[in-house]
């Protein structure tokens, strides 16, 4: 049976990060690191780890700094170039001495997929998926009503809460954590930007990705109202020294049942959408006979 256990990892400038490792039965043939989507928990990914355990792999899930447990977001400092350099490259680095020889990848969902072309980490990365990893730009979402209310929570309340608060209260509006106030500023600039931060010379994130060479599985959500095709394949353009692969899936592929940003890695899709990306991780990590 596959074992979950509690860790603490801790960054190159002294944070621990909660983490679980998720180890398999039997041999391990790999290990795959979930990189999560904004303001999401990781207990969000944890049935997805349970079904890559069920194929031999070892799975890393863990909370960004200032996400999770709550009340942690006031308190802590961090935008996502944070997340990206400090908390990838850390959990990058304690899987990768943890299961020496063999190979490590990841799975990054919105934001996560991000963290993967902004790491320098994820150069010892064999493969990587990217799940709804859109350029965040507002000129993307093509419905106005849900253009408007974006704007309202990116542009207004988000920088407000940001400076009075000290923190973005997202679990108050049922929108998942909190968020540091760093992270809700930055996000709020980006979103203006027609090529989200690839127009902030400040994180220089062209150059961030042309540092990646391996293969890269890129899903897009045809009823992920701020992820259209073009805003993923933004992203992708960027992946310029990687194999990249596109596939974009529709309710349709999952017996009818609506996926939109965040509803990828509730266990409902199990039997529909998931295979896809089990079966393109067993590809860059064969089994051992």
């Amino acid at each position: 049976m596959a074992r979950s256990t509690p860790h603490r990892i801790r960054c190159a400038d002294g944070f621990e990060l909660h983490a679980t490792l998720h180890t398999p039965e039997g041999p391990v043939r790999g290990a795959v690191l979930v990189h999560p989507a904004t303001a999401m928990p990781a207990n969000m990914y944890f049935a997805f780890a349970a079904r890559l355990t069920d194929d031999g792999f070892a799975v890393v899930t863990y909370n960004y700094r200032g996400v999770h447990p709550s009340g942690v977001a006031k308190r802590t400092r961090a935008g996502f170039l944070t997340w990206a350099d400090e908390d990838v490259g850390a959990v990058t680095d304690w899987a990768a001495e943890r299961y020496p020889g063999l190979p490590l990848l990841a799975v990054g969902h919105s934001f996560g997929g991000h963290a993967i072309g902004l790491s320098a980490s994820s150069q010892r990365l064999t493969a990587a998926v990217m799940v709804a990893t859109q350029a965040g730009s507002l000129r993307f979402i093509r419905c106005l009503r849900e253009r408007l209310l974006v704007r309202l929570y990116l542009k207004l309340i988000g920088p407000l809460c940001a400076r009075f608060l000290g923190y973005m209260p997202y679990a108050r509006l049922g929108l998942g954590e909190d968020v540091p106030a760093q992270a809700a500023l930055e996000w709020s600039r980006w979103a203006s930007l027609p090529r989200f931060y690839f127009d902030d010379p400040g994180v220089d994130a062209a150059a961030r990705f042309r540092r990646l060479g391996m293969p890269v599985l890129s899903i897009g959500l045809d009823d992920d109202a701020w992820g259209p095709p073009e805003s993923i394949d933004l992203v992708c353009e960027h992946l310029t020294g990687c194999a990249v692969e596109r596939r974009q899936f529709s309710p349709a592929d999952s017996a009818g049942q609506g996926i939109c940003h965040l509803g990828f890695f509730r266990e409902h899709h199990a039997a529909t959408l998931w295979p896809t990306v089990v079966e393109w991780l067993r590809r860059h990590a064969p089994a051992r006979g």
